[in-house]
């Protein structure tokens, strides 16, 4: 998510003209190799998310997923940013205790003077010289599965399988177009025609893909894969936000059987859930985008209670972690406070 008053990761622009999301200006990769000169190394870096942005939240569920909290430090930002945009109030003396800084800009600031774009998460900064190695949403969660491997913990999932990436590539891109950054479209349009394309086209993917996922439990194969998190993001985040303060509201995710089954499957899998803080959420969409809710209320609802009510997908088989197993608990001080869980 970028900037104060936008809606996502990398830069966004919206206005008089139809809202648009461009690439990530910082898209250094962290590889086994080093070969963009940062190099993968337990402890070196520090990955920087807010709670309440979907495209942070990839790189929080891949992260546990996949065991590597040791290996890669976790700064949380405040879900409400101001006028410099992330901060770390959250922390002891508004500081984040590892990189020392105030806001996260200032990382940028170290990587390039004067940057001209928006501030986003998810980030990852190199600790040692306290600078902004990448932003680019889309390739962290994937290096995370595929660079990272040396530092994963034992048994974790294969969320990339090198025989379904190209499936995996073009459902996640259908989801992207469509649903991820749709309900984005939707809710930043400024005209009506602008909004109902994209609200058309936000409930015809998820028409198609309740479709997919009426016989069985996972979007590509029979586990848990890149494609399912993305998904699962955006479908977390439905009824609390998008539905309401998006005007996504042809109908509610919980009125989807097949959907709402699906998104109740994952978010009750260790890793999805634990991550989530429904507090956070409301909070960041309410009261930042002034734009679409001046009065900055929050609403009381909706009821969380049915994210941990039964939902019977195991009933289509499956194996949630591959040969793999569940990660372990959460790690302790990264636990999601009482006010953002059901």
């Amino acid at each position: 998510m970028g900037g104060r008053d936008d809606g996502g990761g990398g830069n966004s622009a919206y206005g008089r003209k139809a809202f648009k999301r461009s690439k990530a200006h910082f898209a250094d990769r962290i590889t086994a190799d080093g070969r963009d000169g940062w190099p993968v190394e337990a402890g070196r870096y520090r990955l920087v998310v807010s709670r309440a942005c979907p495209w942070a939240s990839r790189a929080l569920v891949s992260r546990r997923l996949l065991g590597l909290e040791d290996a890669l430090s976790l700064a949380v930002a405040d879900p409400v940013q101001d006028d410099r945009s992330w901060r770390f109030t959250l922390d002891p003396d508004g500081r984040d205790p590892v990189l020392g800084i105030r806001y996260l800009s200032e990382a940028y600031d170290r990587r390039e003077t004067e940057y001209p774009g928006g501030v986003s998460v998810p980030a990852v900064v190199d600790v040692p010289s306290g600078k902004l190695v990448t932003n680019d949403y889309q390739r962290i969660t994937l290096d995370l599965a595929t660079e990272w491997t040396a530092l994963h913990r034992e048994g974790a999932p294969d969320l990339y399988p090198r025989a379904r990436r190209d499936e995996i590539d073009a459902v996640a891109e259908d989801v992207f177009r469509d649903v991820n950054n749709g309900v984005y479209r939707a809710g930043f349009a400024t005209g009506q025609e602008e909004y109902e394309a994209a609200c058309t086209a936000v409930f015809r993917r998820l028409e198609l893909l309740a479709r997919r996922l009426e016989g069985q439990r996972y979007l590509v194969g029979d586990t848990i894969t890149e494609a399912d998190i993305r998904l699962f993001t955006t479908l977390v985040r439905f009824d609390a936000v998008y539905h309401g303060h998006f005007k996504c509201n042809r109908w509610k995710l919980a009125e989807n059987r097949v959907l709402w089954a699906y998104a109740r499957d994952l978010y009750q899998t260790p890793g999805f859930g634990d991550t989530v803080d429904f507090d956070h959420i409301k909070r960041h969409y309410y009261q930042v985008h002034t734009g679409i809710n001046p009065s900055g209320i929050v609403p009381l609802g909706p009821d969380l209670a049915g994210w941990t009510a039964p939902h019977h997908r195991e009933e289509l088989g499956g194996r949630p972690f591959g040969d793999g197993t569940p990660p372990g608990p959460v790690r302790a001080g990264e636990e999601v406070p009482a006010p953002g869980r059901p």
